[in-house]
């Protein structure tokens, strides 16, 4: 299990999000980790402007909902490697939104632009263990075998 270290950072109305550093395509950048997130979702803005050119993003053609909106247009994008402090993946596929609202709102309440949220397809896949008292996310390296729960 490799140890990733994350920050809890407190939100207005005694909320809070798990903070931690996540590093692609050769750049640093805050990300949530969210348990209640099915898929791990990057900024398209902060993409586009960190070099990814908009030619990589692939159309799903799906409305996705959540992250305080009804629907918006989603985009696929396979990332070469995902690096969180030791623990890696390479050619993970994540899926695009515009995030611009939630960065909006961390910025109202001064708080740091994040990239994204860290979904349960990574959690899950990867046996996600957090411990809040050590502010410590643990993740396999291997992917593990989960039947579906359907």
């Amino acid at each position: 299990m490799q140890k990733i270290p994350f920050e809890v950072i407190g939100l207005q109305a005694d909320g809070f999000h798990i903070i931690t550093e996540i590093e692609l395509l050769d750049k640093k950048f805050k990300i949530v980790i969210d348990t209640g997130a099915s898929k791990t979702v990057l900024d398209k803005e902060t993409l586009l402007a960190s070099g990814i050119d908009e030619e990589n993003f692939l159309n799903t053609d799906i409305l996705s909902t959540g992250l305080g909106t009804n629907s918006m247009e989603s985009f696929i994008l396979t990332i070469p490697t995902l690096q969180l402090a030791e623990w890696k993946i390479k050619n993970f596929q994540v899926a695009v939104l515009d995030l611009s609202s939630i960065n909006y709102a961390y910025e109202q309440i001064g708080l740091e632009r994040v990239i994204g949220v860290l979904g349960g397809d990574i959690l899950n896949m990867y046996g996600a263990k957090i411990d809040y008292k050590k502010q410590e996310l643990s993740l396999n390296q291997r992917r593990l075998s989960l039947k579906s729960r359907r």
